[in-house]
């Protein structure tokens, strides 16, 4: 298992290092930048949820709270991964990426908790994606075949969602009515009430 000291040369994390991580470290603090819907249906006990485009709002402001050890975690690592670039601009240069994300912690028996029962966004994605894919080959034989220029729209859209590393309708979906949780992560329910960082002479006493 990587040492914290090589921290800005590994950022990967597996499940299992991570289920000795809460079990022996204090100082852990597990943020998971996942929509708050998608926190609700399933998350690891005792993270805490910063959506990422909380996150890119008030980078500075979460560093400032983080301690030694920093995991990030989201759906698959896409998101969290985007997060851990943001951090390190604000000095957080530390962060771990786990691997497989929530579901592969879950998968390899780490304690989750889990709520009501949501598609997560990126397979969201995936599906609108995919059906307009389809709705625009099959408008383009059945209607017109101006319709077809949808599917290429959708193929340039994915590519540069790709090359840039964001997603514009996984942002669009996430503003939906189903995407919403009951009580939505803000500045402050996010933010400003995480602890304060455990300081490594704390730690080591």
């Amino acid at each position: 298992m990587t040492s914290p000291s090589a921290a800005s040369a590994v950022i990967a994390l597996a499940p299992e290092a991570l289920r000795t991580w809460i079990a022996e470290h204090q100082d852990l603090m597990v943020i998971d930048v996942r929509s708050g819907a998608e926190f609700e249906s399933l998350h690891i006990k005792g993270s805490y949820n910063v959506p990422l485009p909380l996150l890119s709002e008030h980078t500075d402001e979460l560093a400032a709270r983080l301690g030694s050890r920093v995991v990030l975690v989201c759906q698959s690592g896409v998101r969290a991964e985007q997060a851990r670039q943001r951090l390190g601009k604000s000095g957080i240069d530390g962060a771990y990426v786990l691997t497989g994300g929530v579901p592969g912690f879950a998968a390899a028996g780490g304690d989750v908790v889990t709520g009501k029962d949501r598609w997560d966004l990126e397979r969201q994605v995936r599906l609108a994606a995919g059906s307009l894919v389809v709705l625009g080959l099959a408008g383009g034989r059945f209607v017109s075949p101006k319709v077809r220029m949808l599917a290429g729209v959708i193929g340039a859209g994915l590519t540069f969602s790709a090359a840039t590393n964001t997603c514009a309708m996984g942002k669009a979906l996430s503003a939906m009515p189903w995407n919403k949780a009951a009580t939505e992560p803000t500045r402050e329910s996010a933010i400003l009430q995480l602890p304060a960082p455990v300081l490594e002479e704390d730690s080591a006493a």
